[in-house]
């Protein structure tokens, strides 16, 4: 690809690149020095599991390297024991460098399913961050300021509040910004929400006298709400490592507006292609293309067969989870049967879903709320269009 057909295939979904023009500047001396440019992004491993917002970036990452590109997918096992700040309110705990390292594991394990090995760095940051000293690490200190730090919006909104802001925090956009300078990055992807941490690591090359890097910010997604950011503790994410079914299952529970955005953010397909297909069908295109990402040819049209033969015909799924829960004599009202199995979050939740006609038992819909189901009875309950249980009454 020229420079041009670059640009317009590494800016799409973007929040902002910069400085204004780097990437086309880096990309010309790339060209001139014949040779690809070192693309950064870096991964706390502080949950085991990567959902469909940490494929953001990597769909980013795998874009650069069609470009013909060197990507360094950075695990920070090192600033994964410091904790990221972004974000966060408070001061949170660090994990122990062993949850660190069982966690890298998995990672290395998922990311391929996008990113192709052979453009592929896996590096560790604790490869040099290890052998700095006490006086390698006051000298990084001393190439930024404590209002500089303060600039961070929820730093500063912690300070403004009284709210404790503890030292080791403001160590960690330092270490992310020092990461660039051991491993001469020309770029580096992130979230949006890291916008100060990348533009910490053009500080740092810069008075580390290298050539400082572009910063390609990318948008945080939204989770199947719609609303929040998502998020394994929201329970409203796509998991990198479902089951292809699942994953199927999910993404056709999302608005026709959230697929739009998943589409930009997740696939090459031209925008303008997606908006002229019927919503359910490109709904079901787009899971099957994020099925196929992430479990290879023939799994997006295997999962596609298998919803519309459970769902949009009323079929019951083979391997139905089975529970068993304990009633009074009077036997077990509804709701509080749905929020025990885990089916709702609370007994509200349930209410209004059952009202809304969402809950089905043993084939028959019902709009009772006040239901009680008897001791001894095992009823299939199906709730909405993807849950089903098998509940045992005792």
């Amino acid at each position: 690809m020229n420079i041009d057909e670059q640009l317009q295939r590494l800016s799409r979904g973007t929040v902002e690149i910069l400085p204004k023009g780097g990437l086309a500047t880096k990309l010309r001396q790339a060209l001139a020095e014949d040779r690809p440019l070192r693309v950064k992004a870096g991964f706390d491993p502080t949950a085991p599991d990567l959902h469909l917002g940490h494929a953001v970036l990597l769909e980013k990452l795998r874009q650069f390297q069609l470009c013909g590109h060197t990507v360094i997918f950075l695990i920070g096992d090192f600033t994964g024991m410091i904790g990221d700040p972004t974000g966060k309110n408070e001061t949170r705990p660090p994990l122990t460098h062993e949850e660190v390292l069982a966690n890298a594991e998995t990672y290395k394990e998922q990311v391929f399913k996008i990113l192709d090995p052979a453009q592929t760095e896996v590096r560790f940051n604790s490869e040099w961050l290890n052998n700095l000293t006490a006086a390698d690490l006051i000298r990084i200190a001393g190439k930024a300021t404590v209002a500089r730090m303060l600039e961070r919006d929820d730093f500063e909104k912690r300070y403004k509040s009284g709210r404790p802001i503890a030292l080791h925090e403001f160590l960690y956009p330092l270490i992310q910004g020092y990461d660039s300078v051991a491993l001469d990055a020309d770029v580096e992807v992130g979230g949006n929400d890291q916008k100060f941490n990348l533009l910490m690591g053009r500080q740092l090359q810069e008075a580390y006298g290298k050539s400082p890097q572009v910063i390609l910010t990318m948008p945080l997604l939204e989770g199947l709400d719609g609303v929040n950011k998502m998020s394994k503790s929201l329970n409203n994410y796509v998991g990198v490592a479902e089951p292809a079914h699942e994953q199927f299952g999910k993404l056709m529970s999302i608005s026709d507006e959230l697929m739009l955005r998943y589409y930009e953010l997740l696939t090459d397909i031209p925008l303008e292609q997606v908006q002229g297909m019927h919503p359910m069908e490109a709904k079901k295109q787009l899971a099957s293309l994020v099925v196929e990402r992430f479990h290879g040819p023939g799994s997006g049209r295997k999962a596609r067969e298998r919803f519309e033969a459970q769902f949009a015909r009323g079929e019951v799924p083979e391997d139905v989870p089975e529970q068993t829960l304990s009633a009074e004599d009077g036997g077990l009202w509804v709701a509080r049967a749905l929020t025990a199995a885990g089916l709702t979050k609370s007994n509200g939740e349930a209410i209004r879903l059952i009202r809304q006609g969402a809950l089905s038992i043993d084939g028959q819909r019902v709009t009772d709320k006040d239901l009680h189901l008897k001791p001894g009875g095992t009823y299939l309950i199906k709730l909405g269009k993807r849950k089903f249980l098998r509940l045992t009454i005792r």
